[in-house]
């Protein structure tokens, strides 16, 4: 017990050290939005980005323009922009960029971009303002790698570039995702199989298979006395390694390649031993050699995933003394896998689909057999004869092309999601690999029985799909942080409101799909009562129909209906009410009314202005969400004598247009003298919102201020009388910055 508690502790230290290392080459706030020179080369493959920028990794070797470089970061990801932008970069370049330091948004649920920048030694992201060959001295080794793999990638592109599943022949080959498009990851990750082009232990498990299996047959052709028995165990085991090896290298040498490579080391090794060492005590030297050499492994779900999946493998098969067959054997992994990892999914929030067992039962099998041999096979012809890439290419869509078509028709079926409560996940993994442990026939009849039982339950129709939500006993109000744009959902008893849906972007993001439906799910919102969305700029109606297809909505009222309706796509028939000014419900004790300018008398209004205001009332205190109007409606709104008398306790308001200085006049802020004013804003936005001016008159009314940038999303509970505010960011993990709303202080 002394031992490991001794263990545990040395390992928390470790890992302690690493990541203090690590965040201490954070870049200063002193140089964020300069013009800094950098000198480096690249360390990934530069992948096309959203409106026709570049985007890769940039390793640095000198500041040139700076004189104490101690603690600057050692790794950029960089944006480039303009006319000039090229993929085909300077390996050595010298750089103009302008940098700021690690950010994302950072919400209770849905992926972390700060979480995921640290992970990968990203310590400052930025633009590219000028860009220029590096010439001088030669490459070190680390350069020398990236060079030589950047130049197999380009010309593996270009021999492939005309087939048409090139972009998943470069993401299994060398681990080069940038060509995949949008439509690409969402079937990937409808039918839970994006594993399958994140090069990892599957890949690198069938590289061993393959050369392990052509090593044997060459062994077994030599003559006997040539090699022992255990010099052929040896000689296998080093040919593995080195073809494992260059495989990782060949696809970046990343995260999960590293990983993956360990554990292939361990496999050997056990190899080598014979059955001097049992199946867990090889997964635990695999474990400790991992957390040995990346003590922050725990940091990636695939760390999870990976170790449970093999652990769930060793359970089922290590005490079975009989072999099942391989059809057989192939059925009770997948499912042991499926079932195992479902409560391990839940608690990362990504609950797994019922289509992501079918898709993975056949993709992994046609993957392992049929796609990998070939693309690997190619690959070598294509290395030798450049000339055969056209022919080459028609064979990878060939097989390409049958998995991308299942996988995309399975994308479509209407099955139900799987239920996310824990409790039950848990349950049923326990039953089920509890039965397959225990092999027999009494044991697969009721595995049989389990999985029947749970599968009628969840696709048997129940006449009404709408579920109720869960029950809040304080009214609410969560103001989502999706960077630029908005989202504010009101909730109370039973009843959700939901106030614009972020920002989407060409690229693939929608706030809706990253934060929204996670976070909704979390909070056990299964539906949404009414839905308004203030008007039609991308920053407040993105993914608009990713919502729709997830979850069931009453009420849907924009202050466009029209232009939100041209947003989707042909033939989505669903009807948008306008903001018709005094319209009002009830979300639980909430009283919601809406409210729209009409213009100065010479037509409707268009753009911010058609804006549709929300103000919701709990028991004298008000909430104000006025979307992007401007000054001239502010005067409107002060004016209306259809607001209503009710006296107010205590207001609150989302600033408008994210805090522009074309809104939140002196009058209106004077006559709302707000408790609280939130801004809803990017970091360090081009558009510099909020603007001083604006901050510095909510701060003469005294209100408290708060911006998503800094503090995250921001929950707001009406109890007792009282205001609780709670700031996302105050509870993030040590590697993201608690800054908080006083962040404000230190200007945009």
């Amino acid at each position: 017990m002394v031992l490991i508690a001794g263990a545990f502790v040395a390992g928390l230290g470790w890992a302690g050290w690493m990541a203090s290392e690590r965040l201490g080459q954070s870049l200063p706030a002193a140089y964020e939005g300069r013009e800094l020179a950098v000198h480096g080369y690249v360390c990934d493959v530069p992948s096309p980005g959203v409106y026709d920028s570049v985007r890769f990794s940039l390793c640095v070797e000198d500041w040139p323009s700076l004189a104490d470089t101690g603690s600057l970061p050692e790794k950029l990801r960089l944006s480039w922009y303009g006319d000039q932008a090229r993929l085909d970069l300077p390996q050595r370049l010298r750089a103009v960029v302008v940098l700021k330091r690690p950010h994302g948004a950072v919400n209770p649920q849905g992926f972390r971009y700060e979480s995921w920048l640290f992970r990968h030694n990203y310590r400052a992201r930025g633009t590219v303002r000028q860009l220029e060959p590096l010439p001088g001295q030669e490459c070190a080794l680390p350069c020398q790698y990236h060079r030589l793999r950047l130049a197999i990638a380009r010309s593996l592109h270009e021999r492939l570039a005309q087939s048409e599943h090139h972009p998943l022949a470069e993401a299994l080959l060398m681990g080069h995702r940038g060509w995949l498009t949008a439509d690409h990851w969402r079937v990937l990750q409808q039918t839970g199989t994006v594993h399958l082009v994140a090069i990892s232990g599957l890949h690198l498990g069938l590289i061993a298979l393959v050369i392990g299996l052509a090593g044997r047959w060459a062994l077994a052709l030599l003559p006997r006395h040539w090699l022992s028995p255990a010099g052929q165990r040896l000689a296998l085991a080093i040919t593995v390694l080195l073809f494992g090896t260059a495989f990782a290298l060949l696809a970046g040498f990343t995260v999960p390649t590293r990983r993956a490579l360990l554990m292939l080391a361990v496999a050997s090794l056990l190899m080598l031993g014979g059955r001097q060492l049992g199946a867990w005590t090889g997964y635990l030297l695999a474990l400790f050699l991992v957390l040995l050499f990346d003590p922050l492994a725990p940091m990636d779900q695939g760390f999870w995933l990976s170790f449970s999946a093999v652990a769930i493998l060793i359970l089922v098969f290590a005490a079975r003394l009989q072999s099942a067959g391989r059809l057989a054997t192939l059925m009770i992994a997948q499912l042991a896998i499926f079932v195992g990892l479902w409560p391990v999914l839940v608690v990362a929030g990504q609950a797994p689909t019922a289509v992501g067992g079918l898709a993975n039962l056949v993709a992994i099998p046609w993957l392992s057999i049929v796609v990998m041999p070939v693309l690997l096979l190619g690959g070598g012809i294509l290395a030798i004869v450049p000339a055969w890439g056209e022919g080459v290419g028609k064979v990878f869509d060939l097989v390409l092309g049958a998995m991308w078509f299942l996988l995309d028709h399975l994308s479509e079926l209407p099955l139900p999601p799987l239920d996310s409560n824990l409790v039950l996940a848990t349950v049923l993994a326990v039953q089920v690999l509890t039965c397959l442990f225990f092999p027999g026939r009494r044991s697969r009849m009721a595995v049989a029985g389990v999985v029947l039982a749970w599968g009628g339950s969840c696709l048997a129709p129940t006449g009404d799909t709408k579920r109720a939500n869960e029950w809040v006993r304080h009214p609410e109000v969560w103001v989502w942080d999706v960077g630029q744009g908005l989202s504010v959902m009101l909730r109370h008893q039973r009843s959700v409101l939901l106030y614009d849906t972020g920002p989407d972007s060409p690229s693939g993001y929608s706030a809706v799909t990253s934060v929204l439906l996670p976070n909704l799910r979390a909070l056990g919102v299964s539906q949404l009562d009414y839905l308004v969305i203030s008007h039609g700029d991308n920053d407040h109606a993105g993914g608009l129909e990713h919502l729709l297809e997830a979850l069931p909505v009453g009420d849907l009222v924009s202050g466009e209906p029209r232009r939100l309706q041209a947003r989707w796509p042909g033939g989505h028939t669903r009807s948008v009410d306008p903001c018709l000014t005094g319209r009002s419900w009830q979300v639980g004790e909430w009283t919601v009314r809406l409210w729209q300018y009409q213009g100065d008398g010479t037509g409707g209004p268009t753009g911010n202005n058609a804006s549709c205001v929300l103000v919701a009332s709990y028991r004298g205190s008000e909430l104000i969400l006025p979307g992007d109007i401007n000054a001239n409606a502010e005067r409107a709104f002060m004016a209306d004598p259809g607001r209503g008398a009710a006296p107010v306790r205590r207001r609150l308001v989302v600033a408008p247009h994210h805090g522009s200085k074309t809104s939140s006049s002196e009058e209106w802020v004077a006559w709302l003298a707000p408790e609280v004013a939130i801004f809803s804003a990017g970091y360090r936005h081009r558009f510099g919102h909020p603007h001083e001016d604006v901050v510095a008159r909510y701060r003469a009314e005294g209100s408290r201020l708060y911006n998503t940038a800094y503090s995250g999303a921001l929950r707001l509970v009406l109890a007792g009388g009282g205001l609780e505010i709670v700031e996302s960011r105050a509870d993030s993990p040590f590697w993201i910055r608690s800054a908080g709303g006083r962040e404000l202080d230190r200007g945009p």
